[in-house]
């Protein structure tokens, strides 16, 4: 971290109840956000909570707009971040310079950022480390869909290279996937990816409350 990034961290001033929260300590983790049934408003409770947070530009994308006078161009970025142990995001940012729309796109990534679980769901593994997924998971975003698979260790991330860029910064190891439908579609294919890991967090946590019942 250099010194234009310190001097933003001890500058941040938060503006809602979480954040504040946070910088006096009281909360120490992304999880317990999560637990409070609370959203994330402020970037700097990402960077407060996780420093070792990563970012990957996965499409830079022109779009351009009619108006009454011209056609306006602006481009598109997707960005994803992680900090490749549990935690991944998805944002979109939109400038006419590709600077400020990488910034946007990372401020929105960090907003959106997921907590996910890892496990050993592999039957020809079942090592019992957090290398790949718990069970198998498909998900879908406009006309792309996505499929998670458990996979053995060593086989590494058997993936294109939008969902290898997502799930290594969720630090996911070892993976089977298949997609189909418009898999050129960054964004699309991006989203369902954290979708399908979203909901394989959502069924492991469903089955751990009802354990406990």
């Amino acid at each position: 971290m250099d010194i234009d990034e310190y001097a933003e961290e001890a500058a941040w001033a938060p503006k809602t109840k979480v954040g504040v929260l946070v910088k006096s300590g009281r909360i120490r983790s992304i999880e317990e956000i999560f637990a409070m049934g609370k959203t994330i408003m402020e970037v700097g409770i990402v960077d407060a909570l996780i420093p070792k947070i990563e970012d990957k530009v996965l499409e830079i994308a022109s779009v351009q707009r009619m108006t009454k006078n011209n056609r306006r161009q602006k481009f598109r970025v997707t960005v994803a971040v992680g900090d490749r142990n549990g935690h991944i995001g998805i944002g979109v940012g939109k400038d006419v310079e590709v600077k400020p729309a990488i910034e946007t796109a990372i401020r929105d990534a960090k907003k959106n950022i997921i907590s996910i679980r890892l496990g050993c769901g592999s039957w020809e593994c079942n090592c019992g480390t957090q290398h790949t997924l718990p069970l198998t998971e498909t998900a879908k975003c406009g006309s792309s869909f996505v499929t998670l698979k458990p996979a053995p260790r060593g086989v590494g991330i058997v993936a294109a290279e939008t969902m290898r860029s997502v799930l290594e910064l969720a630090g996911v190891k070892d993976v089977w996937t298949y997609s189909r439908g418009r898999t050129r579609n960054v964004y699309n294919v991006a989203v369902a990816t954290v979708d399908a890991l979203k909901k394989v967090t959502e069924i492991k946590n469903m089955h751990a409350l009802k354990a406990l019942q």
